[in-house]
């Protein structure tokens, strides 16, 4: 089963934001990230809230635009309701699952319902996930035709075997073709990669590393696997079918990654990712470490409004009852204290190249900064310019970072 969803208070029926919350504040970009909660098959190592086809429960995956565009539409009353001044979407994020499972044009009707309720800004952020093997080059012509812009490719691995562990169904012959047809019709390119899959040694690392370089992405994401509980990848882990990643492996693939991408011409921005150029970054994942609004569409999507976290059903057919009474899918939510925003705005802003400035810290957490600085996990220089931003080995212990932030 997918990780349960938070606690909170039950929201409203009629999606209605609490008076009391500081609501969509103009100086914050707003972003839209719409969530297509089907997949082929689940990949063993994913916690996330996806359904194959035998566990719909009587959810059509054919309905599931026109049901993703009510909530675009019951976004607009809800805000209009609460008095928040129409503001244009900065980026829309189409993630999953695999959004390309639906066709190109149900992506372009969602896509336009959220330009045609909220509108756009100029030079807008528009990305979809794909699965290498669910897109070919009219495919992502018509993405690029209805106004994406970016599109982030699941590679994970040119490794066959890797690729096996993690389940996933391409093979690493098609991730080359996949990104030589975006960049064709015109597609900002991002891969992903997963480091630390059982069994994987730092040469197939390598392989991957240097083969993810060789397409010539704009962007590339790196994540140290994480063997979440109730996975099957858990499960076998559990009774020996494979083994446990190795934590100092995975350190020594990260700083390989660092470097590989470093020497290609890429930056990091972020603990996890990296780009050839500061407009290649993903603005809307800088949305969300920056704090920003967004609204979550669809099955356990969660969303954040000036201070007020809600998150929705999570099953598709539970999504799609909702909508069809023309009532919130969300089933909780949490009006976030000062505390929490401030502890979350370390957390999030202190995986960032940029970093955080130093003076608006926490006179308890300015006293950790010598001692950071000595174990190695700030940079020094920077410090005394006045920003706390992390070393290499501080990307690779930053958690500890904000333990001593926060406390």
């Amino acid at each position: 089963m997918m990780g349960a969803l938070p606690l909170g208070d039950p929201a409203p029926t009629d999606g209605a934001l609490p008076a009391s919350a500081s609501i969509g504040s103009a100086e914050r970009p707003f972003s839209f990230y719409l969530h297509v909660p089907f997949c082929r098959v689940r990949c063993g190592y994913c916690d996330f809230n996806t359904y194959t086809a035998t566990e719909l429960r009587g959810a059509k995956q054919v309905d599931y635009a026109d049901e993703a565009i009510a909530e675009v539409a019951f976004s607009r009353r809800v805000l209009d309701a609460a008095g928040v001044a129409p503001r244009p979407v900065d980026t829309v994020f189409f993630g999953g699952g695999t959004p390309t499972l639906l066709p190109a044009n149900d992506l372009a009707r969602m896509l336009h319902a959220v330009r045609d309720t909220h509108g756009f800004t100029p030079n807008a952020e528009i990305t979809t996930e794909a699965n290498p093997d669910s897109v070919d080059e009219e495919y992502l012509q018509t993405l690029k035709d209805a106004g994406f812009t970016r599109v982030s490719f699941g590679m994970q691995s040119a490794v066959p075997e890797t690729l096996a562990t993690l389940d996933r169904s391409h093979t690493p012959e098609r991730v080359p073709l996949v990104v030589e047809w975006a960049k064709k019709v015109g597609l900002q390119v991002s891969v992903d990669l997963i480091y630390g899959s059982p069994g994987e040694t730092l040469e197939q690392w390598q392989t991957s590393v240097d083969a993810a370089l060789s397409y010539g992405p704009d962007h590339i994401s790196a994540y140290s696997l994480i063997v979440e509980p109730g996975t099957k990848m858990h499960r076998q882990i559990r009774s020996g079918e494979l083994v446990e990643p190795d934590e100092d492996l995975q350190a020594d693939m990260y700083e390989y990654a660092d470097q590989a991408l470093a020497a290609a011409g890429f930056s990091w921005y972020e603990v996890s990712n990296w780009s050839v150029s500061p407009e290649t970054r993903s603005r809307h994942n800088l949305a969300y470490w920056r704090g920003a609004d967004w609204w979550g569409i669809g099955p356990g999507a969660h969303s954040h409004v000036g201070g007020v976290r809600w998150w929705n059903v999570k099953h598709p057919a539970a999504y799609a009852q909702r909508m069809a009474e023309g009532i919130s899918p969300g089933l909780g939510r949490e009006v976030l204290d000062d505390e929490t925003r401030e502890m979350e705005r370390i957390l999030l802003e202190s995986r960032t190249a940029e970093g955080i400035a130093i003076a608006g810290l926490e006179p308890e957490a300015r006293r950790e900064i010598p001692r950071l600085i000595a174990d190695g996990l700030i940079e020094g220089p920077a410090a005394l310019r006045g920003r706390l931003q992390l070393t290499l080995r501080g990307r690779l212990l930053a958690d500890a970072v904000v333990r001593a932030l926060v406390g």
